[in-house]
This record gives C-alpha cells, structure tokens and sequence, in this order.
C-alpha cells in the first residue's frame, strides 16, 4: 500500500443542491448537434512552477462527485521538467466543480521496482460500494521527452532479449489501484495482457447481469481478424476484476473524422442507455470527441453515436504543448451536477480543461443518431 500527505488548506466543499435521480432524464425532445462549451476560466489546472514534479505537466484528470459533500476530486497525470519525464498523479478538490485547490504533494507515485515503475497516466474512477477502483496507464521505465521524438517512448539499451516484450519495448499496460479516501492506496495489479499495448481501460461502475465490464483499445488488433482497419473499442466481461480475458469488438472508425477511436470516460448510466465519450484521431492527427450510448443490459452493444464530433481543440492550451501531432482534448473523467455534465479533459497533453453541456441536450442529440445492425 501507499500513503500520500493531506497537505491542502480550505479544499472548498461546500454542498450543491443534487438530485438522486439525475441521472435518470427527461428526454423532452431529439434535438440537433450538441458541442460541449468550454469554461471561461480555462485552463482549470496549470503547470505549478513552485512543484518540481508538476511544473511541466499537469493533464488527462480522472473525476468523481459526492453527492452527499458536493465535492468533485480531480487525479491527474503529472511531470516535472526533468528529461526522464517521470510522471505520478496529483489531486484537486472543489466545492463547485469549476475552480479547484491543488495538493501540493502528489497522492500517487511509481512503484519502486513493478511493471508500473516507470510513469503511471490517465487515471479513470469508478465508485462501488465506499471503495473506488481506478484504472491507470502504465510503463517499466520513464518514457523520456517523447514529444521531441514524433512520440517514440525510451527503451532500455540494457534489455536482453529473453526479457518480457513489455520490459523490452517498454510498452503500455494497465493496471487497477483501490482507494477508499485517496490517501492510502491498494496495488491490485495489471489488467490487461503484458504482450500488447493496451490502455484506455475503463471500468463500468457497477455489475451488469453479475460480470464486471470493462472497455479497452488494443493497439495491435487491427486487420481483417480484427475486423478494424485502425485501433478502436472492445469491451470484456469477467467474474474479477483481475480475470478480462475475452473480449468483443465495441466500435471502430466510422465517420470521415475518425481514423483511430478509444474511450476516453467511465460510463454514467441513464435512462437511455450508458452514455460514453470517446475520442477520435483523425487524418490531421487532432483528436476530437464523440459520444454514445450502450445498451444498459447488454453493453456490447452501441445503440446510439454521435455523428459529428461533440468538441475539437481550438485554443491555444489545446493546440500547443507536449503532443507532437495536432491538437488535443482529452477527457478521463465526466460527472454530472444537477442537470450539467461536466467533462474535465487533457488539453495538449499540458493542461486541464473544463467542458459542459446540458445532460438532456447531449441526450437529445444521441437518441437522433441511432446505430443501424
């Protein structure tokens, strides 16, 4: 297990007014296309030059909300400007889910000797019962300044080739950590398979049918097996949540702004169905968000999906920064407040955004874009 210090001051949690069925809507109405609209006040998390182990980066937040406090809690990746890149998380907490205070020592760090020793990135939560379950991308050795490197990560010379491909290529993995309050934290160990890159893992928050779910994008499955031209969606069930071992194909490219396509957030489930963000990269190599929706007893199945993209980067946090291609928005986390979803997203692989829509708008707009067999 590891510990982390409470080294924050007047975290602001103040209640919000919730409603407990909120997530169950009223769709009024199918309305037309619906873009999330950024907060005024972004970014909402920067670079902190007074902490060297984020004061280069801080980006791709996981989320989650209390309804009985009224707090939203951000876990977001972070990196000093060291050339090693060593990346561990840091935490926020606000009282609104628009301005947030920062811990100022991170919560969460590398192992000293695991297969997630060398940075650990884009945390996704889950709540069951009073623990929560996070996913989390990770690699053997630092990645190094891949953004100098049109993205290639650091391999270690000194590997010999009996040694593990992930060891070896210093590929990503993912890996489950449980916390019951962010401060002390349980390892569980690595969800996916160690001989393929393999992250945007997300877990649903609650049995379906009495299997676990979880989504994820194997980068190497793709061609006429695979039935995918490009990385897309799969989706596994199992019995434990250390036991994914089959898995289904979910969704693949489809429109003209997608090439490759991952989750991106923890499903919330409403009346119609688990509503889920994805992005796309496209042909420029910006990635943009869509949206679905899955059946809620048989989530393998995609019933309704954007058609046009729901938010693309456009400012200059989202455009320049660390990602060596176009750029960037990309969201961990999602929660909703009263009507409003919140959608707490990476920018540029820098910084960390806020977006918001209407929860009725969002689903309006899905339910006119059905998925045909």
């Amino acid at each position: 297990m590891g510990s982390s210090k409470d080294t924050i001051s007047n975290a602001g949690t103040a209640n919000l007014k919730v409603n407990k069925n909120l997530a169950f809507v009223n769709i009024k109405s199918r309305g037309a296309s619906v873009k999330l609209q950024r907060f005024e006040g972004n970014p909402i998390i920067s670079p902190n030059p007074e902490n060297k182990w984020e004061n280069f980066v801080t980006t791709n937040p996981g989320a989650c909300y209390d309804k009985q406090t009224g707090a939203v809690n951000l876990i977001y990746r972070a990196a000093g400007d060291d050339s090693q890149h060593i990346i561990r998380f840091g935490r926020a907490i606000s009282g609104d889910g628009y301005h947030f205070k920062r811990y100022n020592e991170p919560v969460f760090s590398p192992s000293i000797d695991g297969l997630d020793g060398g940075c650990i990135e884009d945390p996704r939560i889950v709540k069951m019962g009073q623990f929560y379950y996070i996913t989390y991308a990770t690699r053997v050795y630092p990645p190094g300044e891949y953004w100098l490197n049109n993205g290639a990560c650091y391999k270690n010379p000194d590997c010999a080739p009996e040694f593990p491909l992930c060891i070896r290529e210093n590929h990503t993995t993912t890996h489950l950590v449980i916390t019951k309050d962010f401060k002390n934290f349980i390892r569980a160990g690595r969800l996916t398979d160690p001989m393929m890159d393999d992250r945007d893992v997300i877990l649903f928050p609650e049995k379906i049918d009495g299997k676990f779910y979880m989504l994820h994008r194997p980068m190497d499955w793709c061609g006429k097996e695979y039935g995918t031209e490009h990385p897309a969606m799969w989706i596994s069930c199992a019995d434990d949540l250390l036991a994914f071992k089959k898995s289904k194909l979910l969704a693949k490219a489809t429109f003209p702004w997608e090439l490759k396509i991952g989750g991106n957030t923890p499903p919330i489930k409403t009346s119609a169905g688990w509503l889920t963000i994805y992005h796309a990269v496209g042909t420029d190599k910006y990635y943009r968000l869509g949206a679905m929706l899955l059946d809620l007893k048989d989530p393998s199945k995609v019933t309704h999906r954007t058609k046009d993209w729901i938010f693309q980067p456009e400012t200059d946090y989202e455009t320049k920064g660390c990602y060596f291609g176009g750029g960037v928005v990309f969201p961990c986390g999602k929660v909703i407040i009263e009507d409003k979803l919140f959608v707490y997203y990476g920018a540029a692989d820098k910084y960390v955004g806020l977006a918001t829509c209407k929860v009725d708008d969002l689903l309006s707009y899905l339910l006119s874009c059905p998925v045909k067999d």
